[in-house]
């Protein structure tokens, strides 16, 4: 017979992660808003959950649910800059966080000295709304193409 009482100890332990996911993801009529995190050189050369090897410089990131492939324009809400990516992993994993980007999406985002900022997430132009139908990736053409808007020098 199964253990009643590990059965509510899971049901609280998860309801508890749901409530700290909720406090920090603003859904908006833009998209979502919540705290971004980035991921790079200790992961480069493994596997990503979409099969893809994470390389240096690709425009990636990883979020809960979305479809492998999906576009995503990140903002960052605390200078403006805005970059592309495309999603190919699953995470973050800590708690409150909405996506986790590449070294190289970061960067472009003038958050990876700080490791941790609020963003807001978009499809990319043309795509659809955030909850729209997965977009497609083909092969090759999988490394996001992308742009990188209000970014100054020194990058």
């Amino acid at each position: 017979m199964a253990n009643p009482r590990g059965a509510v100890l899971l049901g609280v332990q998860l309801l508890l992660l749901l409530a700290g996911c909720a406090h920090n993801v603003r859904p908006t009529a833009a998209g979502e808003e919540g705290e971004a995190s980035w991921y790079g050189p200790g992961l480069y050369g493994r596997k990503t959950a979409s099969g893809e090897v994470l390389r240096p410089g690709t425009l990636t990131a990883a979020h809960r649910t979305l479809p492998f492939g999906t576009c995503l324009r990140v903002t960052n809400l605390e200078n403006g800059r805005t970059v592309e990516v495309r999603v190919n992993d699953r995470g973050p994993y800590a708690a409150g966080r909405i996506i986790d980007v590449s070294e190289a999406a970061a960067r472009a985002l003038g958050m990876r000295g700080q490791g941790v900022t609020r963003v807001r997430l978009e499809r990319c132009p043309g795509s659809g709304a955030l909850d729209g139908p997965p977009l497609e990736a083909g092969g090759e053409a999988a490394v996001a193409a992308a742009w990188i808007e209000g970014t100054g020098p020194g990058l």
